[in-house]
């Protein structure tokens, strides 16, 4: 019927609403919101925008309103407000109209507009003032919601739907005063209002506020299951949470997508839960999601990949579970699984890195994020270099937060120059991006280079600041630097020390043998020392063997971590090296009562695109004789030009000096430095470009003797070496370290 209205003439169309205008509006009406159910909101307009003036009811400006705002369509909002304007019969001062605007604009985010609609609205209802107290608090602005629905109850009593939503912003103290007002009127019954209660009361870490209105509640919904659940999360209650998702299968309550994600998120968020706890839920939980379907949802499989990776450090099952979800992996399934083993197995993660990109995915600004962590823990910049390219390519070249994440990996590769580079090209620098820049050239020793780059800082330091800068004066040696650096954090507030300078500090004092000094430092500190403190001095101790106030340093290790096999490893180094064989074999002995486990040393070098993994003793190496071949023939000539090895490195409870130098022999960066000469020469007879840089990453600190054969072996080879140890890189050039022997 509406279709034919472009064919009759204005003058019958004009004769035909005055004799029955009611059916032709409702039909318009009609076949708008036929438009708008399927979405097709271009034809609604232009249908409304044809319509004689007279046909333009104010119920289809309500329907065209709200289609714009359920579908958050902002530029037809503000045109169809211009046209009601201009309407002759004026619905601006409709307050109905008025009340759908208000909605419009605040769910296409334009609070601003939303409020000059309501401020000049001459009457106001309480759909007036829930609509603009719902958009503030979908905006965040927890102080103006709070405002107006305080202005609100000087006009009129709030229903439940504005007690709700100004709760979905509140902080703490304004909460329980709603709270009290709902209360008061009796709206506290109602389960909307009960359910943004326990968000609240969650989100301002009130478990037990949260529990309360929990358990009042008469009737119970899906979401106050969710919220409670949600709310022991955020109050790091895992125990708990857990335990209200077990009452709600107890109790036949269903549970939906977010009833997993919360649950997950207690499980890798809560510190109240230990492994064998987290394992046996997860497994459960895992197990109810095959069944109930929802392990095919990206974002419920992502969750459980996160338990398995970040708090069982079950690799694994968190790698299967991730191929199984090959239906439904999309690029936050594939940040999750890459971020997973971007620290466990940095090559790993770049492998699936090209696996993502080889299904066409775009990488977002999270997953170069989380391949930058990964390329941060390879042993050369060259992963780092191709995602660089990447990152330009993506469009995300400019970004600062990536940019810091570049000069990062590329430190932790061991090419400063490239850091400098990404530094020096960057538009916009925040305080991490000087962090970055000040922790590179301490991790790499150069603290002539840290104290101008400090000098030229244009943003306030920070507490990562000062910790980069002790860190470089330790390494260095430079306590007077170092100390007028810690002194100077006293004379503002916000730079107070915190445990980790006061850790640094001791560590600079203990290195440089001051030890006197560093525990007139530990017994004059603020807060109680924590394992950091007593681990630096305790490595001081090893290193300049002080055996008596090593012991001290080691029973408070102890104390706060006996699971830590530092202070037993350190003790029995320090009784090793001085000929206490008897006191070093009590301590390794106790590490067994405790069931403590040794990490090993490890190193790794990469050949040929390929990264070779080296144990102590070239365990799991099926080529290990021919290394060992290698390395007695360099031990040979090293021997020539003066090479005695350091038997206090050999700290095993070996009478025989053979035995002793066998030991030393075997340590994994020597392995890995004899596989690389190995391999450079065999390439060079096939007619391969010589390499004139070996790079040796390793996880535990290098020792003396290993030390001295790196500077002797860059002599000999007539090569740069680059070791990087677990606390700094050692650069080895014609006999000599980048360290000055100092580390």
């Amino acid at each position: 019927m509406i279709a034919s209205v472009s064919h009759i003439s204005f003058g019958s169309l004009k004769r035909f609403i005055s004799a029955s205008p009611s059916p032709l509006k409702l039909e318009l009406l009609e076949r708008l919101r036929t438009l708008v159910r399927s979405n097709d909101l271009q034809r609604a307009f232009s249908l409304f925008y044809s319509a004689p003036l007279e046909l333009q009811s104010h119920q289809a400006y309500a329907a065209l309103f709200q289609a714009c705002a359920e579908q958050r369509n902002l530029r037809h909002g503000i045109a169809l407000h211009d046209h009601m304007l201009s309407h002759p019969c004026s619905y601006s001062q409709d307050l109905f109209l008025a009340n759908h605007l208000i909605t419009m604009y605040t769910k296409c985010g334009k609070i601003t507009y939303a409020r000059q609609v309501f401020d000049e609205m001459p009457e106001r209802n309480v759909v007036s003032w829930t609509s603009l107290i719902t958009g503030y608090a979908k905006a965040g602005n927890e102080r103006e919601g709070f405002s107006l629905f305080s202005a609100m109850l000087s006009h009129c009593l709030p229903n439940e739907f504005a007690v709700s939503s100004v709760l979905t912003s509140c902080r703490y103290e304004a909460g329980k005063q709603v709270h009290g007002l709902a209360l008061k009127l009796g709206l506290h019954c109602s389960v909307y209002v009960a359910n943004a209660l326990i968000s609240m009361y969650g989100r301002c870490l009130d478990g037990y506020e949260a529990w309360t209105v929990f358990e009042a509640m008469e009737f119970k919904n899906l979401v106050a299951w969710n919220s409670m659940i949600a709310a022991f999360q955020c109050c790091n209650l895992g125990k708990e949470a857990v335990g209200v998702f077990m009452r709600m299968r107890s109790e036949g309550v269903g549970f939906d997508r977010a009833t997993f994600l919360n649950v997950c998120s207690s499980l890798y968020k809560s510190s109240d839960l230990v492994p064998d706890e987290v394992s046996k839920c997860c497994l459960q939980l895992h197990c109810l999601s095959v069944k109930s379907g929802f392990v095919t949802q990206a974002e419920v499989a992502t969750a459980l990949v996160k338990v398995y990776s970040e708090v069982l450090g079950e690799f694994s099952d968190c790698y299967k579970l991730f191929m199984e979800m090959s239906h439904c992996r999309d690029i936050v399934a594939w940040t999750g699984i890459i971020t997973a083993f971007a620290v466990y197995d940095p090559e790993m993660a770049i492998h699936l890195f090209g696996q993502l990109r080889q299904e066409k995915l775009r990488p977002d600004w999270y997953t170069f994020s989380s391949v930058l962590k990964a390329c941060a823990g390879l042993v050369t910049a060259r992963q780092a270099l191709t995602i660089h390219a990447q990152v330009i390519k993506g469009g995300f070249g400019a970004d600062t937060v990536l940019n810091n994440s570049l000069i990062h990996a590329y430190a932790k590769c061991g090419s400063l120059d490239l850091c400098k580079r990404v530094f020096d090209d960057m538009d916009s620098r925040d305080v991490v991006s000087w962090n970055s820049m000040l922790k590179a050239y301490s991790l790499h020793g150069q603290v002539d280079s840290i104290l101008p780059v400090f000098q030229q800082m244009d943003i306030k330091p920070d507490s990562a600041t000062f910790i980069a800068l002790l860190s470089a004066c330790s390494h260095a040696g430079r306590v007077v630097e170092g100390m007028q650096i810690f002194r100077s954090m006293f004379e503002k507030p916000e730079t107070l020390p915190q445990l980790n300078h006061y850790a640094c500090v001791i560590d600079m004092l203990g290195r440089a043998e001051r030890f006197t000094e560093a525990e007139e430092v530990i017994k004059h500190m603020p807060m109680v020392p924590d394992a950091v403190v007593w681990s630096a001095l305790l490595g001081s101790c090893r290193k300049h063997g002080n055996t008596s106030l090593g012991k001290l340093a080691a029973d408070k290790l102890k104390e706060l971590e006996p699971t830590n096999s530092l202070s037993y490893i350190q003790m029995s180094n320090i009784y090793s090296a001085e000929g206490s064989f008897n006191e070093a074999s009590k301590s390794r002995k106790e590490m067994e009562t405790w069931r403590v486990r040794k990490e090993p040393g490890l190193s790794w070098t990469e050949i040929g695109n390929k990264v070779h993994e080296f144990a102590s003793g070239g365990r799991r190496r099926a080529d290990r004789e021919a290394i060992y071949k290698e390395l007695e023939r360099l031990i040979g000539r090293f021997k020539e030009m003066g090479y005695v090895p350091e038997m206090r490195s050999a700290f095993q409870d070996i009478e025989e000096e053979e035995q002793k130098e066998e030991h030393l022999l075997h340590h994994s960066e020597k392995l890995a430095l004899a596989f690389a000469v190995m391999e450079g020469r065999r390439r060079s007879h096939d007619g391969g470009v010589a390499v004139n840089l070996i790079q040796i990453m390793k996880n535990i600190r290098i020792c003396i003797d290993c030390h001295n054969f790196m500077k002797l072996a860059s002599k000999l080879l007539g090569k740069e070496i680059l070791v990087r140890d677990s606390n700094r890189f050692h650069h080895f050039k014609d006999s000599s370290c980048s360290c000055n022997d100092y580390w």
